[in-house]
């Protein structure tokens, strides 16, 4: 599932290429797969940490085993990013390095901040906004799991109606300056919307909320065939929104949860899925590197121009199609590198205390907040 969606956000990032002008409708689909790619993220970090959640576990200790996972990735696509804009000749500046380095960028209603056309490595706000998340996870778990699971549904609901709710909201900042990759969305409404962390814990905590309803056995027993179909609709009505609409996971969230606990159930049952292959594993551990190194072979591969991405080629069909092959090649490639020289050895090296003076202290319990 995780490398299903970091490919839709890399098909979203390709979209001018695939569609080109004449398809409006098409692009649009294309377009939306990222901001869907993006809350599927979201609701399944919600869902996975409550699932695997230890009794023994501390907060310090799972935060260091968060930073671990994220870290060493981060700091080295950055770095490449900073390498490939000089090369290039793309200005460097604080505005466009340094806010990505420290992760806070999307704090900051600046597009320029979040990458925009500077060049810096644009999917990293995220991450941003999942340390957040990894932050407030032992006091969010900790609340959650004392809802009584009768009471888990209505949570739910309530949340996938606040995420709902959002772009309404976002509606109410100002409609200038307009973002510089879409005229229609104002960048308030954007940032607001799309990238402040505050609001895109919604999903992460619907995440938290259906992991606690399939693991107290109140999961509606919808199959992934149904929850699929269903996600589907979500989303091609959304590529139909208008302005910032379009950006909102909204009713497309929960379904997206609705995968999320149908794949978890088939995994409870021990069930053979597609998604289980061992191929479909392999791609799911290097997603999150997939997702770090896409847009960096877009900008800088063979698509040929620092800021092709999105944008409509003039070469023909047969030609974009092959600059698109290679661009998915090549970013699985590099992002089966990525996994296997950095992350993995970081995780395996790093996640755990290498003696008792590293044990946390006084940190609170992640089950009874102790």
């Amino acid at each position: 599932m995780r490398f299903i969606a970091a490919f839709a956000v890399l098909v979203s990032h390709l979209a001018g290429q695939i569609a080109g002008t004449a398809h409006p409708d098409l692009s649009n689909l294309l377009t939306t797969l990222g901001p869907v790619g993006v809350a599927f993220f979201f609701v399944l970090s919600g869902f996975i940490l409550t699932w695997v959640a230890d009794p023994n576990d501390t907060a310090r200790l799972f935060w260091r085993r968060r930073l671990v996972k994220i870290v060493p990735n981060h700091v080295t696509t950055f770095a490449a990013t900073v390498v490939l804009m000089a090369v290039a000749g793309v200005p460097i500046m604080v505005i466009n390095t340094i806010p990505t380095l420290l992760l806070i960028e999307p704090w900051i209603p600046n597009f320029d901040a979040l990458g925009g056309l500077t060049g810096i490595n644009v999917p990293s706000w995220t991450l941003g906004c999942e340390l957040v998340f990894y932050f407030a996870f032992p006091w969010l778990f900790h609340f959650i799991r004392r809802i009584r699971p009768s009471r888990l549904w209505s949570w739910a609901t309530v949340v996938g109606a606040a995420i709902v709710a959002v772009p309404f909201i976002a509606l109410l900042l100002s409609e200038q300056p307009a973002t510089s990759w879409d005229p229609t969305v104002p960048e308030l409404q954007s940032w607001f919307a799309y990238s402040l962390p505050f609001t895109r814990m919604l999903e992460f905590v619907l995440g938290i909320l259906m992991a606690r309803i399939v693991m107290t056995g109140k999961r509606i027993r919808l199959g992934m065939t149904p929850a699929l179909i269903l996600t589907i609709l979500c989303v091609v009505v959304q590529s139909f929104l208008p302005g910032v609409f379009r950006l909102c996971a909204g009713p497309t969230a929960f379904a997206l949860a609705l995968v999320i606990a149908a794949g978890a159930g088939a995994d409870m049952r021990a069930a053979r899925t597609l998604l289980s292959g061992r191929m479909m594993v392999w791609l799911g551990e290097i997603s999150f590197a997939l997702y770090l190194v896409h847009y960096l072979v877009i900008q800088y591969g063979p698509i040929d121009g620092v800021h092709a991405a999105g944008q409509a080629m003039t070469a023909s069909l047969s030609t974009r199609l092959i600059h698109i092959l290679l661009t998915v090649v090549i970013s699985v490639a590099l992002a089966a590198v990525l996994y296997t020289v950095v992350e993995r050895p970081a995780v395996r090296r790093f996640s755990r205390p290498t003696s008792r003076h590293d044990e946390p202290i006084a940190a609170p319990d992640l089950v009874d907040g102790k």
